[in-house]
């Protein structure tokens, strides 16, 4: 009995964290990152690139935007016709740009991002024990086969499959699972783990890392007891992330003003912003 009760209990999960992995759509960046229609007409009137980059860090001069392109400029989407917010990355396969993307999943068929990256993390560990359970129970019959106790030939071959099929399968969700927790640990996503984001004073792999606690709490959420349940738990709505603080003395934004302004663009209000936005942490 209590190994049925355990059985349905993980595939309870599993079929839940799975269920909510693939229905629950991506988050599209809200339409203040959306340029407007007089905007947008004299962004693609102009040819001359570097008016083009001033165009743009205009717009987004009022928006909470802090990582760059790798030659400096304002992260725009060309396709979706929006400066992209930090962290934000446009799907090829589903055509939109997604909040915190980390990847598009052929396993659920969706892209998986701010919205719904715990339910992802919540089906590999799922999927994980129940495949370790039924390994752990047909392992007892497996011997049985081994030993030549099992003499009908149907069972044997289901025993065979049914091992063979989940330990294959733990292995394979055992080094994807891994993987993910040590992106959560560092508060990275795989896109952010092969390029590491830009920042105004350059490329960053631990721009966002808060510590393992507050990494933790990204993804999961304050409250421990929901962190085991697919209920949508995680902090903030996508848009803007805390970053690894400096302090403002020793903050490298400033020595990289004037870099910016002799490129022709002002981004001493982003620069401001920043640094009454980002908690010092050190």
């Amino acid at each position: 009995v209590a190994y049925l009760i355990i059985f349905h209990i993980l595939f309870v999960l599993f079929v839940w964290t799975y269920w909510k992995s693939v229905f629950t759509l991506p988050v599209q960046p809200d339409k203040k990152y959306h340029m407007s229609y007089a905007d947008k007409e004299r962004y693609e009137n102009e040819e001359r690139p570097e008016v083009q980059r001033q165009i743009l860090a205009e717009i987004a001069r009022k928006l909470p935007v802090y990582t760059r392109t790798g030659n400096g400029g304002i992260r725009f989407c060309d396709r979706c016709q929006l400066i992209k917010p930090d962290r934000c990355h446009h799907c090829s396969v589903c055509a939109i740009c997604v909040l915190k993307m980390d990847h598009h999943c052929p396993w659920v068929n969706n892209c998986i991002g701010f919205s719904n990256y715990k339910f992802f993390l919540l089906f590999l560990a799922y999927s994980l024990l129940y495949c370790l359970y039924i390994a752990a129970t047909v392992f007892k019959y497996f011997i049985k086969y081994w030993t030549g106790e099992l003499t009908n030939g149907r069972s044997k071959f289901h025993v065979l499959f049914l091992l063979f099929v989940a330990v294959m399968f733990f292995v394979s969700l055992m080094f994807l699972f891994g993987y993910h927790c040590w992106l959560v640990s560092r508060n990275r996503s795989t896109l952010e783990a092969f390029s590491a984001p830009v920042f105004q004073n350059g490329p960053d792999k631990n721009g966002f890392n808060l510590g393992f606690v507050k990494n933790l709490q990204q993804v999961f959420g304050e409250e421990k007891k929901l962190w085991l349940l697919p209920i949508a738990s995680s902090q903030g709505d996508g848009h803007f992330f805390p970053m690894r603080a400096l302090c403002e003395a020793q903050n490298p934004l400033l020595a990289n003003e004037e870099r910016w302004e002799d490129d022709g663009i002002d981004e001493e209000p982003h620069g401001k912003a920043a640094l009454k936005e980002i908690n010092c942490l050190d």
